[in-house]
């Protein structure tokens, strides 16, 4: 029996209608198609009843972060198992105390409801590092639904080819020089939006720290302070425009980040918002792949804009103590892993398992 797997992903916001599909493809492969939707794409769920398709669910977040909001959402007591503390604060308040008749609170709850009611489920993780947590994940899905973690899905793409960029050009001579890994790459990617202040605070801590930097800034008001960009020289690179993360989180000369890839270690900055707090417990203080800004005072009380200092020491302790160390070695470790679980098809294998399974019960 052939089986035709047709992806259905946002892209801008825009889709190709679900009946357009499957008017041209109903005639060649009768009831053999399997549809994998992304999260968002909720109607997808009854078009697949209307021709009875399975529906599989796609996500990008990881599987714990997934099992902790998804227990507190849908108020499904949970055995997974946490090792941090995990505060109320941490939770995204929109699943603690969303108000129903919020048109955005609706929508969640019925992509929800869609989400849990699928065949099955693809995460971008790989069981090396979360296995341990698809169990509680699985919980919360109806019809006993499996997960199957298809990723990392950055590494089943690998880079083939050296960019010329600026950018990569200006990382090379750290490497030439036999400085690799003394650079900090700084991103806070396109949906989060930190006031001015805060990005004075940034800029000053990255001189303070003395380490070479490449700072992606996506803010569209902010300008470097008077005279910032004459102290800091060519030891600073500041970009404006989009860049290809993979190659630079590749490069030899970086040795820490704000986010996750690459075996490159992590400095967290929990004011991200969604699950990106959940995500970064796990890879700080659960794996131990990276360090946390602080954002509390000794008083508990949260800091609305964290201080150059802080940034500084943070970067100072990432980048040249023995903390720093470990986690460099844990985070080279893990993505070790990541790339061995794609090598030897353990990754990959979860995709054919689930093609096989929705196969045989057709």
């Amino acid at each position: 029996m052939q089986t035709a797997v047709i992806f259905l992903l946002m892209a801008q916001g825009h889709t190709i209608p679900l009946l357009d599909i499957e008017n041209s493809l109903l005639k060649p492969w009768p009831k053999s198609h399997i549809f994998i939707s992304d999260f968002f794409l909720g109607w997808t769920l009854e078009s697949c009843r209307l021709f009875g398709v399975p529906r599989v669910v796609s996500h990008g977040m990881g599987v714990f972060s997934m099992a902790v909001s998804k227990s507190t959402s849908l108020n499904i007591p949970s055995e997974l198992k946490i090792p941090f503390t995990l505060n109320i604060g941490d939770i995204p308040d929109v699943l603690l105390n969303g108000d129903q008749n919020e048109p955005s609170v609706r929508l969640l709850m019925e992509l929800e409801e869609a989400d849990v009611n699928s065949w099955g489920v693809i995460v971008n993780s790989f069981e090396e590092i979360e296995g341990d947590c698809v169990g509680a994940f699985e919980a919360n899905y109806c019809n006993e639904a499996k997960a199957y973690c298809v990723g990392p899905l950055l590494l089943y793409d690998e880079l083939d080819q050296e960019l010329d960029a600026a950018y990569i050009k200006w990382l090379d001579k750290y490497a030439e020089s036999n400085r690799s890994g003394s650079a900090i790459y700084v991103s806070y990617g396109t949906q989060t939006h930190l006031s001015n202040d805060q990005m004075d605070e940034i800029a000053f801590g990255l001189e303070m720290a003395g380490h070479p930097f490449i700072w992606v800034v996506r803010s569209k008001t902010w300008a470097p302070p008077d005279g910032w960009n004459e102290r800091v020289k060519e030891e600073g690179l500041v970009v404006y425009d989009w860049v290809e993360q993979r190659s630079i989180l590749a490069h030899p000369s970086i040795g820490g980040f704000f986010s996750h890839s690459n075996g490159v270690p992590l400095l967290t900055w929990l004011v991200l918002g969604t699950e990106k707090v959940v995500n970064a417990k796990l890879v700080t203080m659960g794996l131990g792949a990276g360090l946390v800004v602080p954002q509390r005072d000794v008083g508990g009380e949260k800091i609305m804009t964290i201080d150059r200092g802080v940034i500084c020491k943070r970067m100072k302790e990432l980048m040249e103590v023995e903390k720093g160390r470990k986690v460099k070695e844990t985070a080279q470790e893990l993505g070790q892993l990541a790339r061995h679980a794609v090598e030897k098809g353990g990754s990959p294998k979860k995709l054919d398992e689930l093609i096989a399974q929705l196969t045989n019960n057709m």
